[in-house]
């Protein structure tokens, strides 16, 4: 029958961690199930009514009893509290020196963009030993990125962009779920996960296949739908200049401000008027219909991609 597992194989940063967490969770699940069980059955016996005539009598227990039995649970949730929520805070953190991915979920498949241009459906390439940060989206439904081996899972939801990360440690193939219900095909969302030795990956990444970067399809597209006539680069469009917005402090009409991140980037050319820059009209047009999931990440990695003038474009850099 070959090698039967009970967990999926561990091959992440994360795996380890997730796994030691699960294990505490169940120990003390199973210790105090079992303490609960015979306690039960000790006092349904020892205290059990001898006879039709026999009546109870209330007993109060010791101060301390009382302490103890509220102090030590209570301990042990605080124990589950903290160890949960750091963990979780290190998974919603990614490295500043992540490789990005973008993910797109779509009934009933998956399709990732890499900042070189490659895309894949169904299949993700990743190098072993480097942090990876996927930005994820839906065009359609709820779903969820789930990679059993990493331990890690992130919803995918319509109209926002969601972050997950982890660094894989084995190379191998990998199962990928989407582990939400998603429609009739929900089962068939599968993939795999191709972790590669990073002289692999980096093979795999000048194979061919792209048609130019991220960047370079989103300043096509840039042009094609007219953007370059409001925003330019001289400041005299009459919509804001792009050059470096992309991080940076962005005031609002409504006194407030906000940072220019690829949520901001999406809800402006999907919903231009939400949050008007100060000192502009709300004259830009929405490309609401126009632009697909796909347009859109084009469109925000160009932008990104726009540095200020004297400091060159910044690129994650690889770990050594």
């Amino acid at each position: 029958m070959g090698e039967i597992r009970l967990m999926p194989e561990q091959a992440s940063n994360f795996a380890a961690e997730v796994d030691h967490l699960l294990y505490f969770l169940m120990a003390v699940t199973v210790f105090f199930s079992l303490l609960i069980f015979f306690a039960i059955l000790y006092f349904a016996v020892r205290y059990r009514r001898r006879s039709e005539q026999e009546l109870a009598h209330p007993s109060h227990t010791g101060l301390t009893l009382e302490i103890l039995w509220s102090v030590i649970p209570f301990g042990i949730t605080m124990v589950m509290f903290a160890w949960g929520a750091s963990l979780m805070f290190r998974e919603s953190r990614p490295p500043a020196d992540a490789l990005p991915i973008w993910v797109v979920g779509k009934q009933w498949m998956w399709k990732l963009q890499h900042l070189e241009g490659q895309r894949e459906i169904n299949e993700l390439h990743i190098p072993v030993g480097r942090p990876i940060r996927l930005n994820m989206t839906t065009e359609d439904v709820i779903h969820s990125f789930y990679i059993p081996a990493f331990r890690v899972k992130q919803d995918v939801v319509p109209g926002k962009y969601s972050t997950l990360w982890f660094e894989a440690t084995k190379p191998g193939k990998y199962h990928l779920f989407c582990a939400e219900y998603c429609g009739t095909r929900h089962s068939g969302m599968i993939g795999w996960i191709y972790a590669m030795e990073p002289k692999d990956y980096e093979n795999w990444v000048s194979g061919g296949g792209a048609s130019g970067s991220l960047a370079e399809g989103g300043h096509k597209l840039f042009l094609s739908l007219g953007c370059s006539n409001c925003h330019k680069e001289d400041n005299s469009g009459r919509c804001p200049n792009l050059i470096g917005v992309f991080g940076s402090t962005v005031n609002l009409t409504n006194g407030r401000s906000l940072v220019a991140d690829e949520g901001y980037i999406r809800e402006s050319i999907l919903q231009p008027e939400a949050k008007i820059v100060s000192g502009y009209q709300p004259l830009m047009p929405t490309f609401q219909g126009l632009v697909t999931e796909e347009d859109l990440v084009q469109l925000i990695e160009f932008v990104k991609s726009l540095a200020p003038r004297g400091k060159p474009e910044t690129t994650p850099q690889k770990r050594k």
